[in-house]
């Protein structure tokens, strides 16, 4: 059996690898390319994928996930093509990896090791780095045991231990354990804060701004679609997890209309529940916007697979924050507040890279299952001459930054500068008058912009216009 300190050294930069896989039935992922998303990860890890092993079953096998005959094959084909690594495509357990290395005689990850380590070598701010840190301390914590095997326990006869009985194993398990719960609860506290701080900038801008998220599956192309339509500075490349941390810019409409656009970090199918739980002040960002761009990339075989994992993290992160403000309204209720109920923002289906499609009738395929979607190509025009979709996008989120227009005269206290810089920047003020402690507002402005300023503003009085001018319902998006 390999040398526990192996355990620990992950990386696989340049060794060479196969990868295998357990398809058991109902398992989620590209059948015309069974491999391909595993290969990608494994390329941007620094290894070189030098062969593949499959098994199909209905259920894995206990002790080594894969069959054990099956384990007798990768380890020759890992014998004939040079192989020191072997990749799964799914969780295994400690004690799995320990046997499966015991039998190959080579190191195993399994995929949540793998894009773990990939998030270590992209993080670049303080905020990625310390969710990193502390998702691979997650990830290590339960295995602590499996690592300090070979360091077998000193029993008495009988195998029944007592006072001092324990041997160096345990002693340095307890110590590790110790060291990974300290370090864990330290980084728990400072991410709090980190996290806190940022939610409460979050809501300040989103009070004050049309904020608009660009979610969607990782290498998907949302970072280009970023720099294309704001002034930039995110990084854009073709490979996975280019973008580790949420990056906001403003989005120039025309006309006057401003929005905010967030870029946010990829999804991938299987996402360790370790980053998902280490990133989520990241990715609730976007449930806090007050409209989502789900960029897919049509091009690639896998888009379907693809958008189902995307939907169903967002309906998972959404089922997370309705329980929270749930919690949150009650204790509000119960100390006389008024809480605004969050609502799940819209959704608009964006057809990414649809010019590079053979023909259209892949991409009729998918305008026949979201009518709303809109077909693009994220370049800038004048770097892509086949560049489509631009205005249509444009238009389509300047629709749900306005909402039905409305006319309207309003009273708002004058200590409350913040909801009256959100109305004068949401919509346009014809008249003002100031008295003594408020100011009245003629102001025309989309309904749906109007509401949002509300559910902040302080003594707030609509004069004219009523309440059924501001309560129109909202046009239905792709995916609610």
């Amino acid at each position: 059996m390999p040398a526990p300190k192996e355990r620990s050294t992950i990386k696989v930069q340049a060794e060479r690898t196969v990868l295998a896989a357990v398809r058991l039935p109902g398992d989620r992922y590209d059948r015309a390319d069974p491999f391909g998303e595993l290969a990608e990860l494994t390329r941007q890890a620094g290894g070189v994928v030098v062969g593949q092993v499959e098994q199909r079953r209905e259920r894995p096998e206990a002790g080594t996930y894969m069959g054990k005959g099956k384990l007798e094959e990768l380890r020759a084909v890992c014998d004939e093509l040079g192989a020191t690594t072997i990749i799964f495509d799914h969780d295994l357990s400690p004690k799995q990896i320990a046997k499966i290395e015991q039998i190959t005689e080579r190191k195993v990850l399994d995929r949540s090791e793998l894009i773990l380590d990939i998030f270590a070598s992209r993080a670049t701010t303080h905020e990625a780095k310390l969710q990193v840190e502390l998702a691979q301390l997650e990830y290590t914590y339960p295995r602590l045991r499996a690592m300090w095997d070979h360091l077998e326990r000193i029993v008495g006869s009988g195998g029944i231990g007592g006072v001092g009985t324990r041997g160096p194993g345990e002693q340095q398990l307890e110590i590790d354990r110790r060291l990974v719960q300290r370090r864990k609860t330290a980084l728990q506290r400072e991410l709090a804060e980190i996290q806190e701080r940022k939610r409460r900038a979050v809501q300040k801008r989103n009070l004050e701004h049309f904020t608009v998220g660009l979610v969607g599956y990782t290498n998907a192309g949302k970072s280009t679609l970023f720099n294309t339509f704001t002034s930039g500075g995110a990084y854009a490349d073709d490979r996975l997890f280019a973008t580790l941390m949420t990056r906001t810019r403003q989005w120039d409409l025309g006309g006057g209309n401003v929005v905010m656009l967030s870029d946010t970090v990829g999804f991938v199918r299987d996402l360790p529940h370790q980053l998902v739980a280490s990133f989520r002040a990241t990715l609730e960002e976007a449930t806090h916007a007050d409209l989502l761009l789900i960029v897919l990339d049509v091009s690639d075989p896998a888009a379907e697979m693809q958008l189902d994992t995307v939907t169903r993290t967002l309906d998972e992160l959404f089922a997370e924050v309705e329980q929270r403000e749930a919690h949150r309204r009650a204790h509000a209720d119960d100390e006389g507040g008024d809480e605004q109920r969050w609502q799940p923002p819209e959704r608009i289906l964006v057809l990414n890279k649809a010019d590079l499609l053979a023909d259209n009738r892949e991409l009729l395929i998918w305008k026949s299952k979201a009518p709303e979607s809109i077909a693009l190509c994220a370049l800038p025009p004048e770097v892509d001459p086949r560049a489509i979709g631009h205005d249509e996008l444009r238009a389509a989120v300047l629709r749900h930054l306005q909402g039905p227009s409305v006319e309207l005269k309003v009273r708002v206290p004058l200590c409350d500068a913040r909801t009256i810089h959100a109305l004068e920047n949401r919509g346009r003020v014809s008249e003002r008058t100031y008295e003594a402690d408020s100011v009245t507002l003629g102001i025309r402005i989309g309904a749906r912009a109007f509401e949002r300023v509300r559910a902040g503003a302080r003594g707030l009085v609509i004069l004219e216009g009523g309440a059924d001018a501001v309560q129109a319902p909202p046009e239905a998006g792709w995916g609610e």
